[in-house]
């Protein structure tokens, strides 16, 4: 999966007017080109026929460098687009858009956590400084100003 990863390349800022074929016959120079995706709307209403990028997949990690380096800030179909490496798609567990709490993973769990003992000692220590003297209370008969008398 990594090694598929590594000779992907994301293709940002494609007009409505490119579909995958195009996409492929652009980036046929650099190298084999094992599969070209570019996703489709989420929303069945969208009059988009895509989201705008795409995903172009090479047989080897060198030709999807070759493709970058000559591909990136170029014009294509009357847009400058963006070629780079390919990211991981993040889980959909994860991060924004997430169908899941935060509270409910087990890795925030695991941070934040505390004991009972921990929470018990941060109690005392609260309760310990709300209840000590307030060193100003002394002074509030004082009242400002010179003293007649």
């Amino acid at each position: 999966m990594l090694a598929r990863l590594k000779s992907t390349v994301y293709v940002g800022g494609l007009e409505n007017a490119v579909n995958e074929k195009l996409l492929a016959d652009a980036f046929l120079p650099f190298g084999e080109i094992v599969d070209v995706t570019i996703p489709k709307p989420d929303l069945p209403s969208s009059k988009d026929p895509h989201r705008g990028f795409g995903y172009v997949e090479f047989e080897t990690a060198g030709d999807a460098k070759e493709a970058i380096d000559n591909m990136d800030q170029s014009e294509f179909f009357g847009r400058v687009i963006k070629v780079a490496p390919a990211k991981p798609q993040k889980d959909s567990n994860e991060g924004l858009g997430s169908k899941t709490a935060i509270w409910e993973t087990e890795g925030w769990i695991a941070q934040h956590a505390v004991s009972e003992e921990d929470r018990l000692a941060a109690q005392q220590a609260q309760d310990a400084k709300t209840n000590s003297e307030d060193p100003m209370r002394s002074l509030e008969s004082d009242v400002a100003g010179p003293h007649l008398e």
